[in-house]
């Protein structure tokens, strides 16, 4: 049973993506290998391309909703120590969901439990 690297992954991720900068590499490296069932089957080009589909829109998607979920952070903070509204209090635990959400994508397990 032949065992991929995580250099030969990079390789073959940035062969991919070439555009792709270095860290943005090891992190797809690290959402394959955690989507991955065996690492051997990363050595099919099939398998590997669509894990590499899978994690890059995973991985987009959670970029997209931490950004999103910044800005109305943002605009919380910016009003000053004032008493939370029930809307305040819903964007405050939208952002740990989104949190814990980044946090499965990068370790694989579930970081609240609903």
């Amino acid at each position: 049973m032949l065992m991929i690297t995580c250099t030969e992954l990079a390789a073959k991720i940035a062969e991919l993506q070439p555009d792709l900068p270095a860290v943005e590499v090891a992190r797809i490296c690290l959402l394959i290998l955690n989507q991955a069932d065996d690492a051997a089957d990363l050595e099919d080009p099939q398998t590997l391309r669509t894990l590499w589909k899978g994690a890059s829109l995973r991985l987009d998607a959670a970029a997209d909703q931490h950004a999103a979920m910044m800005a109305e952070l943002d605009g919380l903070g910016s009003n000053g120590p004032v008493r939370f509204t029930a809307d305040q209090i819903w964007t405050l635990l939208r952002a740990v969901k989104i949190q814990s959400q980044t946090i499965e994508l990068y370790t694989g397990e579930a970081a609240l439990r609903s």
